[in-house]
């Protein structure tokens, strides 16, 4: 039995789903009505997976999309920092009389999936449901994943703390208990300001990590997985017929001291927190004469996200330099294992630009 979180929306496992979508949606929504919108957060997005739980269970489908995530966090039509294959989710009408809409997302309930790049499009489809009718939130258990996508969405919509919407959820339903990982990534949600900003240090460290561990699990990080190469023109399309243009960059850019290839911009910097450098061993401050004088503690590197030039990176090496792909200077150094910056922070996985090695440009 679904349990009501709030008006018109309600967290439940996948006998609920099974039995709403058998019914053709009918009874047990708010005020006696009907369910509208399913959202089905499982390890498989297909229709099928419930037949396979339960072979007697037989659900009419008719496909609407499916939406796929390509590129490098531009958060635009399904593309984000991950791989082309990988599907974002899929929408279709399902039940009997194919009345219920239900989007489905392919997660599973383990502690390092990535559950931060699919909140926005869960978010906003439970947002629509609820104006259009009622939307039932599940997983298998009802526990887990559906109990971490309906807190960011009480989240943001209700601008509570993780603590405080997941107070009011259990409330409504006290077995949630979303993964450790799951709370983490929450965490990072509310620290976004209860948005996924692709643009934000905390998302950029979010990602680096993501493909940290699938370089160690033994995955092969193709150029898919990396940013885009600044430093190669992008066609986009023009109102003049047949024409195109090449779009311009706007941010500063870092540039190959060499031969002026531009190598990133200010957008793919990650940023840390200064450590201790140099200045936390005893010599060194018997040498400056001033302990706690900070002012040469400026870091000599920037880390960037992998890109698409970094051939190295892409061949799968561990480690290795990072050399301009036009005249092959050495720029830099990454290690997925970690790098220690000058200023003492320790940087995992790290992609090092020396800055004696880049020229910035304010555009």
């Amino acid at each position: 039995m679904p349990y009501l979180v709030r008006e018109n929306l309600f967290i439940g496992n996948i006998s609920d789903a099974a039995e709403i979508l058998q019914n053709g949606g009918g009874g047990g929504a708010a005020g006696g009505g009907d369910f509208t919108h399913i959202l089905s957060v499982l390890s498989s997005a297909s229709i099928s997976f419930f037949s396979e739980w339960r072979p007697s269970v037989s659900i009419p489908v008719k496909e609407i999309n499916k939406v796929y995530v390509s590129g490098a966090g531009s958060g635009d039509s399904g593309k984000c920092a991950l791989s082309p294959e990988k599907l974002l989710y899929s929408l279709e009408y399902a039940g009997r009389d194919l009345k219920l809409v239900r989007m489905a997302v392919p997660l599973k309930d383990t502690e390092n999936e990535d559950l931060l790049d699919y909140l926005e499009v869960c978010i906003d489809f439970i947002d629509r449901s609820r104006k259009e009718g009622s939307v039932l939130v599940h997983c298998f258990a009802g526990v887990s994943r559906s109990a971490a996508v309906i807190t960011a969405y009480l989240m943001r919509m209700e601008n509570l703390s993780l603590e405080d919407a997941l107070e009011s959820l259990r409330k409504s339903y006290e077995f949630v208990c979303p993964n450790d990982g799951f709370l983490e990534q929450l965490r990072m949600f509310e620290e976004m300001g209860f948005k996924v900003d692709h643009s934000s240090p905390i998302y950029k460290r979010f990602r680096l990590k993501i493909l940290g561990e699938s370089h160690f699990s033994g995955s092969r990080i193709d150029s898919s997985k990396l940013g885009a190469d600044p430093g190669m023109p992008v066609q986009i399309s023009s109102d003049v017929e047949g024409a195109t243009k090449v779009e311009t960059n706007r941010s500063p850019t870092y540039r190959c001291k060499k031969c002026r290839r531009i190598v990133a911009l200010q957008e793919h910097v990650v940023d840390h927190i200064p450590g201790e450098g140099e200045t936390s061993f005893e010599w060194h401050k018997r040498r400056s004469g001033n302990p706690f004088n900070k002012s040469n503690e400026s870091c000599s590197s920037i880390f960037i996200e992998p890109l698409r030039w970094m051939k190295a990176v892409e061949e799968g090496a561990l480690e290795g330099k990072l050399s301009c792909v036009h005249c092959d200077a050495r720029l830099g150094y990454f290690n997925w294992a970690g790098i220690q910056c000058s200023c003492g922070s320790w940087i995992t996985p790290a992609f090092q630009l020396h800055k004696g090695r880049v020229d910035i440009s304010p555009v």
